[in-house]
């Protein structure tokens, strides 16, 4: 007989709307949803950032594949005194993130594309424009994925790593006894057992967005209990719902 679902923790920060998917989950399935980031990012200094020996000036175009990568260019671009010029043109990976843009500069001024999160459409994108000097903002953990398909299409381009994506200290937490641990990124696996070298799953649920977290759970010899997205359930709370109600 499966055992009853009553504690979830989201291995992410609390969202800051009381719209979230997650309180809704929690309302309707009389649920406890607790959230807790497992990693948090760390900016790189600009002296650390010079021992790359990438030059942002010298780029006429920047790919953003996300809103830290947004944050961190420009803060970048800020402490070495670069002023980015307006004619600099921009491709996001979604419109988001494009949208975000709006933090730094005034958005109908300024030359910005964007997919619709998939990578490809990206790249479509990002092909019609191969005389440009591509800069790529990135954390230490980047996919892999993107500067394949980059090397790909034959762009001229340099990534520059600005952030690092670190393990959070989780040590206030006495121990990890939920009925499901929600996972979104190999770096959260990593996380549980830094944090619980000991951690033994045994009716714990894994719940796991993406292929490559996925990976990395069976990797370290977790049961995936919850996958998303798939056709079925395209988000986490989806998911999670259909596995409780036995769908």
């Amino acid at each position: 007989m499966k055992k009853k679902i009553k504690t979830i923790l989201i291995s992410q920060p609390k969202p800051s709307t009381e719209k979230s998917p997650y309180f809704d989950l929690a309302k309707d399935m009389k649920l406890i949803i607790d959230f807790r980031p497992f990693i948090h990012v760390e900016p790189i200094n600009v002296k650390e950032f010079r021992t790359q020996k990438v030059d942002i000036s010298e780029h006429t175009a920047v790919i953003l594949t996300s809103r830290m990568a947004v944050d961190h260019y420009f803060r970048m671009a800020n402490e070495t005194r670069f002023e980015v010029p307006t004619s600099m043109k921009y491709f996001c990976i979604s419109e988001s993130t494009a949208y975000y843009l709006q933090k730094y500069v005034v958005y109908r001024k300024r030359k910005i594309f964007h997919g619709q999160v998939r990578l490809p459409e990206l790249m479509t994108i990002i092909k019609k424009h191969k005389k440009e000097k591509f800069l790529l903002p990135s954390s230490n953990l980047l996919k892999a994925s993107i500067p394949a398909a980059l090397d790909e299409l034959g762009v001229d381009y340099s990534r520059a790593c600005m952030y690092n994506t670190v393990c959070s200290d989780l040590s206030d937490l006495t121990d990890v006894k939920y009925d499901v641990l929600v996972f979104f990124s190999p770096s959260g696996i990593e996380s549980l057992f830094q944090n619980f070298p000991d951690f033994v799953q045994g009716d714990t649920k894994i719940a796991v967005f993406g292929p490559t977290t996925s990976k990395a759970a069976e990797a370290a010899g977790l049961r995936i209990d919850i996958n998303a997205p798939t056709a079925k359930a395209p988000s986490m709370t989806m998911a999670i719902e259909q596995y409780i109600k036995g769908k």
